[in-house]
């Protein structure tokens, strides 16, 4: 068996109804074609890189089957080219380690798919205890230097002056 997945994304513009009976219109077709489903998974609303027809956005499917030969390929692909929901589509050849890295996803080894931890810490005692919120720091006003600076500024003063002078009497030449 070969494997294969199919990548494709669908005009923002449709209604969910009409999103998903488009995605399940494909995955029919492919089980029509004697393929088997192994994995579908719908990436939702991103972003795109450019601008096709006009939109910057659109829901990305990918459908990741086997067949027996290359065949349905050819009418899958047809079937996404007609269709004015489908912005672009990506036919990709599985290899073995393309088939481990996917099973190995979604098993939650790797982090694209790992389950969702639950965000509320559990004590022994029950859930988290709720505090109050915090107010926000108020800034603080800026003391004026203490005297004890003023002998050492006056020293940074004078070493300035010191560099300085040179480069003043040979602009004056």
């Amino acid at each position: 068996m070969n494997h294969y997945e199919v990548n494709f994304i669908i005009d923002p513009v449709l209604s969910g109804d009409e999103i998903k009976s488009t995605a399940s219109t494909y995955e029919t077709m492919l089980k029509d074609l004697g393929c088997t489903i192994v994995h579908v998974n719908e990436m939702g609303l991103r972003q795109l890189a450019y601008p096709i027809n006009k939109k910057s956005s659109g829901i990305y499917y990918c459908i990741e089957y086997t067949a027996v030969n290359g065949s349905a390929i050819a009418k899958l692909e047809l079937a996404l080219r007609r269709d004015e929901r489908i912005m672009r589509f990506l036919t990709i050849s599985l290899d073995k380690y393309a088939v481990q890295y996917n099973e190995d996803r979604r098993a939650g080894k790797i982090s694209a798919y790992k389950k969702k931890e639950s965000k509320k810490k559990t004590f022994d005692n029950g859930p988290a205890p709720v505090s109050a919120p915090v107010a926000p720091i108020a800034q603080k006003e800026i003391a004026p230097a203490p005297v004890e600076a003023a002998p050492i500024i006056e020293e940074i003063k004078a070493a300035v002056a010191e560099v300085a002078a040179p480069i003043i009497v040979a602009e004056e030449e």
